[in-house]
C-alpha cells in the first residue's frame, strides 16, 4: 500500500476533532448511513473550497486511537449487490468517492475519499445532505446554506480540478516542465525545490494535499506539462495539426500532436508555419519568398483557440488543418460571444485563470483585440475575410490565401465589407467606397464595383449609412448595429 496513504490517514488523526469534512467511524457500517454521509461530505467540501473529505473506519471518534476495523468493502454486499455499486445507484450522478484500505501499526484501516459535489449538490435518494461540525443533516430546500452550495458547485472550475495526485517534490518537477516556467517568469534556474514549489502552488499549477503530497491542476498541466498524456484528464487537449495535399481533407500528407503544454505556443507556431504554401515574388532586384498567410493573424487564432476552448466537452481537442488554399482553426465550445460582434464586444474569457496566466506569459493580452488583429492582418495583405463557423458544440475559424477581388464568392466581399466596417469602427474612422476599395487592392476603376458591393450590404441589412443627409462623395457607412 502507498506509504502517502498511511500518511494522510496519520495526518488526519491528528487534527483536534471531527468536522464538516471528516468523521471517524469504528464499526458503523450502516449502507444508508454511508450513502447519507457521503452526500454531506461531499456537499460540505465543496461549501467549505476544500480538495477532498474523508470518512475513515478504524479510528475511535473520541480519543482518535487507531483501534481498526473488520469492515472490508471489497466484500460487503446489500442483498446480492457489491456495496460500492449500491451505493452509487443511490448517489447522484456527480458523486464521486473511493474505497481505500490499508494495514497501518498493525491496524486494519479503511479510508473513503470524497470528491466535493461538482455543479450541483450530491443526492442521496433524491435528498441532499450537508454536516453541522461532525453531524449529518437533511439539507434545507430553500434555506441559505443550500443557495450558497448551489452558487459554489456552479462556479466549479475545470483549471483548477485535479489532474494528477499524491506526488512527491521530485514527481512534480519531473511532470511540469519548471525549467520552462522559471525562465518564462524570470525565475532564476537555481531557485530551491521548495520555493519552486511553493510558487507553483501560488499561481494554483499544484496544490499540497492533505497527506503532505502534492497534485497538479489541470492549468498547470495544461500549459507546463512534459508530457500531456501523463495527465488523463487533459491528454485530449493537446494541439493536433494535420496537413493536407491540395484543398480536400481526404488525403493528409503528416500530422503531429503537440504533447507539451501550452505555454510553447511559440514552438507550435514555428511548425505551422513551416507546413504552409509559400510562393515567390520579386520586390526589387531579390526574389522573395512568402507564406500564404500572415504572421500576427495565426498567431492570435492559435493563441485564441486553446485559451478559449471549451474544456469540459470531453473527446475533443483543438486542431489545425492546413490546406494548399486555407487554414483551419477549430476548437471545442461555441463562442461565447455572438460571432458577429467578436470584433467590438467586451471580451468574455472562458477560461479566466488560464487567459490571466497567459496574459503574462504574453500569448495573449485579455483586452479583445486579437479578433481585430486577425481581421487587420487580413486586410493588410488583401486576404479574405476569415470565416466563422459553429459546426456542432465546435468553433471554426478559416482564413483563405489571397485571392483576387473577382474571383471572391458574394458570400466572401460581403464578410469582407463587413468586418471593414467593424474594424474602421473600432479605429474610430470612417468607412468609405475609397476605404473598401484599398481594404480590395483595386484602382481608382474599381469604385463602381465597391458602390454594388455596398448597396448589397445595405440590401443585407449588414451595413447602414452613418448620415443619411451627407452628399454622395461624403457618405460614411456603418455596421448595421452601431
Amino acid at each position: 500500500m502507498p506509504e502517502d496513504l498511511i500518511t494522510l490517514i496519520t495526518a488526519l488523526a491528528n487534527q483536534d476533532s471531527e468536522n464538516e469534512y471528516l468523521e471517524f467511524k469504528h464499526g458503523n457500517t450502516d449502507p444508508n448511513r454511508i450513502g447519507r454521509d457521503i452526500s454531506a461530505l461531499a456537499n460540505s467540501a465543496a461549501l467549505l473550497g476544500h480538495t477532498f473529505a474523508y470518512k475513515i473506519w478504524g479510528i475511535d471518534d473520541t480519543t482518535h486511537e487507531l483501534i481498526g476495523t473488520a469492515f472490508n468493502p471489497k466484500v460487503a454486499k446489500v442483498g446480492n449487490q457489491e456495496l460500492e455499486l449500491w451505493l452509487r445507484q443511490h448517489l447522484s450522478d456527480n458523486a464521486e468517492f473511493r474505497f481505500e484500505s490499508v494495514e497501518a501499526f498493525g491496524k486494519h484501516l479503511v479510508l473513503l475519499r470524497i470528491w466535493p459535489a461538482q455543479y450541483r449538490p450530491v443526492l442521496w435518494q433524491g435528498l441532499s445532505y450537508i454536516r453541522t461540525g461532525s453531524s449529518t443533516q437533511e439539507l434545507r430546500h430553500g434555506s441559505k446554506r443550500e443557495e450558497e452550495l448551489w452558487s459554489r458547485t456552479r462556479a466549479e472550475v475545470f483549471e483548477l480540478q485535479y489532474a494528477l495526485s499524491g506526488l512527491t517534490d521530485d514527481e512534480v518537477l519531473g511532470k511540469l516542465d519548471t525549467d520552462w516556467y522559471r525562465q518564462e517568469f524570470g525565475i532564476p534556474q537555481t531557485t530551491p525545490t521548495e520555493q519552486t514549489l511553493h510558487l507553483l502552488a501560488s499561481e494554483h499549477f499544484i496544490s499540497i494535499q492533505d497527506s503532505g503530497r502534492y497534485s497538479i491542476t489541470n492549468l498547470g498541466a495544461l500549459l507546463f506539462a512534459r508530457n500531456l498524456n501523463d495527465f488523463p484528464t487533459v491528454s485530449r487537449k493537446a494541439l493536433r495539426v494535420i496537413r493536407y495535399e491540395g484543398s480536400s481533407p481526404i488525403a493528409p500528407s503528416r500530422s503531429k500532436t503537440f504533447d507539451f503544454g501550452y505555454a510553447k505556443l511559440d514552438q507550435m507556431l514555428e511548425y505551422i508555419e513551416a507546413l504552409l504554401p509559400e510562393q515567390e515574388v520579386i520586390q526589387g532586384a531579390r526574389r522573395i519568398t512568402l507564406r500564404a498567410f500572415p504572421h500576427t493573424a495565426l498567431r492570435e487564432l492559435t493563441a485564441n483557440m486553446l485559451i478559449h476552448q471549451d474544456l469540459s466537452i470531453t473527446g475533443a481537442g483543438p486542431m489545425v488543418c492546413i490546406f494548399d488554399n486555407r487554414i483551419e482553426f477549430t476548437n471545442p465550445g461555441r463562442s461565447l460571444v455572438d460571432v458577429a460582434r467578436l470584433l467590438n464586444d467586451p471580451p468574455h474569457s472562458r477560461n479566466e485563470k488560464m487567459a490571466a496566466i497567459c496574459r503574462r506569459l504574453h500569448l495573449c493580452e485579455e483586452a479583445g483585440s486579437g479578433w481585430d488583429k486577425v481581421v487587420l492582418d487580413c486586410e493588410q495583405h488583401h486576404l479574405p475575410a476569415p470565416e466563422v463557423e459553429e459546426p456542432g458544440d465546435n468553433m471554426r475559424v478559416t482564413l483563405t490565401r489571397s485571392t483576387p477581388y473577382r474571383e471572391l464568392t458574394r458570400e466572401q466581399r460581403l464578410d469582407a465589407a463587413y468586418w471593414h466596417a467593424c474594424v474602421q469602427y473600432a479605429q474610430r474612422l470612417p468607412m468609405t467606397n475609397t476605404s473598401l476599395r484599398e481594404r480590395f487592392a483595386l484602382p481608382q476603376s474599381g469604385a463602381s464595383q465597391i458602390s454594388r458591393l455596398i448597396k448589397a450590404c445595405l440590401d443585407e441589412n449588414l451595413l447602414k449609412i452613418a448620415d443619411p443627409d451627407a452628399g454622395k462623395r461624403y457618405i460614411r457607412y456603418l455596421p448595421y448595429w452601431a
